[in-house]
């Protein structure tokens, strides 16, 4: 690719990226800093209910939206850019026997396949930082929430003026660096689209952990699987620094985690 890539583009590369198998080997289960703990906890924050409707976008694997379905009894739809993430996720449903509640569907965040209104609450982990069009994406967040609808996000913060040269770029677009914002610019996005910030809190230490995560299978998959790594295009010559330039951005504050709750206004 070369030049300045479009939204398209983007959202193929982030794609075919996050439905490889080298990022479940190194990101693990949970493709977001925080895992299922930071899961619940954003669950918890909607006040979920048994029997409500959650949409979850960008819903990769399935994680997220069986983890919603089981443990809160709701009925939950996924959606995600990836046919390839829509079939594990469809497959990882019928093999826990959630498939009567957790359904997914290969769509476009910023034209969610859904008509107005019909949900209780949408979740979106670590995705929004990724869409080229953020506004629309949040628009469409607001389009298909009914009234008092609630809106829960945990995504990467940045502080874009200090943000090293390391840190930016396709690959750290793709890695939910490059276009990440801060946690205001965030709520100022979402009230464009008429959802009002009820909550958020800071996770910073998340992101240090999945780094240190990040790191440690990258060292044991140097020595087991680096041919693999090559051929997926991660450099291993690179990633130490890369990794060390977060680690030390999280640590000066340029770099984080944040959790959100927003809601739609009641008519």
């Amino acid at each position: 690719m070369t030049g300045t890539p479009s939204g398209e583009e983007l959202k193929a590369c982030c794609a075919a990226a996050y439905s490889s198998d080298v990022v479940a080997l190194l990101l693990g289960d949970s493709y977001h800093p925080g895992g299922t703990a930071l899961t619940r906890r954003l669950a918890d924050g909607l006040g979920l209910t048994t029997g409500a409707r959650v949409l979850d976008v960008a819903s990769g694997r399935g994680t997220t939206a069986l983890l919603l379905a089981d443990g809160y009894g709701a009925e939950v739809d996924g959606v995600d850019y990836a046919p390839a993430n829509t079939a594990l996720a469809q497959g990882a449903a019928q093999a826990v026997g959630l498939a009567d509640r957790a359904r997914f569907t290969t769509g476009d965040a910023e034209h969610l396949p859904y008509p107005d209104g019909v949900f209780d609450a949408v979740v979106c982990e670590c995705a929004l930082c990724t869409f080229p069009d953020k506004a629309r994406a949040a628009a469409e967040f607001a389009r298909v929430l009914g009234p008092a609808g609630r809106l829960g996000i945990t995504d990467v913060t940045i502080d874009p003026t200090r943000l090293p040269p390391g840190l930016t770029g396709l690959g750290a677009r793709i890695a939910c660096i490059a276009d990440a914002r801060p946690l205001q610019d965030y709520t100022e996005i979402l009230a464009g689209a008429g959802l009002h910030t009820l909550h958020t809190e800071r996770h910073d230490h998340a992101m240090l952990r999945m780094i240190d995560q990040i790191e440690a299978r990258l060292n044991l998959l140097r020595m087991t699987a680096a041919a693999r790594l090559t051929a997926a295009g991660v450099d291993l010559d690179a990633a130490p620094a890369v990794l060390a330039a977060a680690r030390t951005a999280v640590a000066d504050g340029v770099l984080g985690y944040a959790l959100l709750i927003a809601e739609r206004p009641p008519q």
